[in-house]
């Protein structure tokens, strides 16, 4: 593991794999495990260039679970930006404990405000992968 994943867990399960991107180690590791209890196989990256190289990895990342502010020139916006350049078809969720003023214009996906229940959370991520 580099420096920004945390964890990744076991692709034996069948709900889809989500890549979790927040600068909040503790956080980060919080989501992901409430997401692997759900069912989903999980990555964790707390920095934007681990994201990118999750996301160029082999394996396929069905969404993107990114909060929106993060320290440094890449916020969530931008890398869900750059993500997209590299898996058209990514669907992406945002997170953000903040009122970032026209971020909604911004977005492409649904925007979570934290803290989130964890039943909200999952049940977002669960309609988003449903949708076509």
């Amino acid at each position: 593991m580099s420096d920004g994943t945390l964890a990744q867990s076991d692709p034996a399960t069948g709900k889809g794999r989500i890549l979790v991107v927040e600068d909040d180690k503790d956080f980060a590791a919080a989501l992901g495990q409430i997401l692997r209890r759900a069912g989903f196989d999980v990555a964790v990256a707390t920095d934007f260039r681990t994201a990118l190289g999750v996301l160029e990895a082999e394996r396929p990342v069905d969404l993107m679970l990114t909060d929106i502010v993060m320290p440094g020139s890449v916020n969530g916006i931008a890398l869900s930006r750059m993500a997209r350049l590299r898996r058209r078809d990514l669907k992406v969720v945002y997170l953000t404990g903040y009122n970032v003023p026209g971020v909604e214009t911004e977005a492409s996906g649904p925007i979570l405000r934290k803290p989130i229940d964890d039943a909200v959370l999952v049940s977002e991520i669960e309609r988003v992968l449903a949708a076509q």
